[in-house]
């Protein structure tokens, strides 16, 4: 049994955008998360598979209907903060503002408690360490914001690659996304932009080998915006964000069904937690 999971955000939230939309547009920007959520929940519910969707709190206040049909389809509700500033980008304060007010929102809407937290760009590390522990004063029981990689804008190499207690035995769970060990290194196998600049064997590849050579469950990851071509295209961008952000978009559903129907996936809570 495998974890999928969904960062459920708009294509002009992305952290690579944030130099070229200004926050204060957001509100008057297309939004289009709710058409490609309730894709999500399509191709989840024919596959008879729940997931974890990792929620803006500024993503809930706009579309609380799109929050209960996430939840009333037994899916779990977990937290990507309020605004999706960069856990990196913050002070200790203004992060606990933050994954607080998401946290208090999401079940205010949902009407179930929020358990998880996955920094917006994984970007939790040796240098803000502080926020792991401003998740768990939060009440959070689980983190999926450490990622064991080397990347131009964030990861962490020498971390754990499967769960572990960053703050001791009786600390929140910290859960990577997933990688294999490969020639000494680790090396991303648990979604986003390789999912789709890669031939899809690839992934099966990694996942199967996690599975069976490591013996542990994938942690899974995408976003509602790369199953939407036919998304608005950003201007003003340079090649690298331009083809990590809009590459092979048009293969994106297909091959999230062919995921679905290749692998078992459940909630992190039910595989991790043991929770309902």
């Amino acid at each position: 049994m495998n974890a999928l999971t969904i960062d459920v955000e708009d294509y002009f939230q992305v952290s690579a955008f944030a130099p070229h939309i200004d926050r204060a547009d957001w509100p008057r920007l297309p939004c289009r998360v709710e058409r490609n959520v309730d894709l999500i929940l399509g191709l989840l519910a024919a596959h008879r598979t729940h997931a974890t969707f990792f929620t803006l709190g500024w993503i809930a206040e706009r579309y609380p209907a799109l929050i209960r049909r996430i939840v009333d389809q037994g899916h779990e509700l977990a937290s990507h903060g309020y605004s999706h500033l960069r856990a990196s980008d913050q002070d200790r304060a203004d992060f606990s503002a933050d994954v607080i007010s998401a946290k208090a929102i999401l079940e205010d809407i949902g009407g179930v408690r929020v358990h998880g937290y996955r920094a917006p760009s994984f970007s939790i590390g040796a240098a803000n360490w502080w926020a792991l522990e401003a998740l768990q004063a939060a009440g959070y029981r689980y983190s999926s914001s450490i990622y064991p990689i080397r990347h131009d804008h964030y990861g962490m190499p020498g971390a754990p690659r499967f769960g572990w207690r960053p703050l001791g035995e009786n600390g929140l769970l910290e859960l990577p996304v997933s990688t294999v060990r490969l020639l000494g290194r680790n090396l991303p196998a648990g979604g986003g932009g390789y999912f789709r600049l890669l031939p899809y064997a690839v992934s099966r590849w990694a996942l199967r080998r996690i599975n069976s050579h490591d013996g542990q469950a994938g942690i899974f990851y995408f976003h509602p915006w790369e199953l939407d071509p036919g998304q608005p295209v950003q201007p003003g961008i340079g090649v690298k964000t331009r083809m990590r952000h809009y590459l092979n978009l048009h293969r994106m559903e297909a091959r999230i069904d062919r995921l679905l129907g290749d692998f078992h996936w459940d909630r992190i809570d039910r595989i991790f937690l043991g929770s309902a």
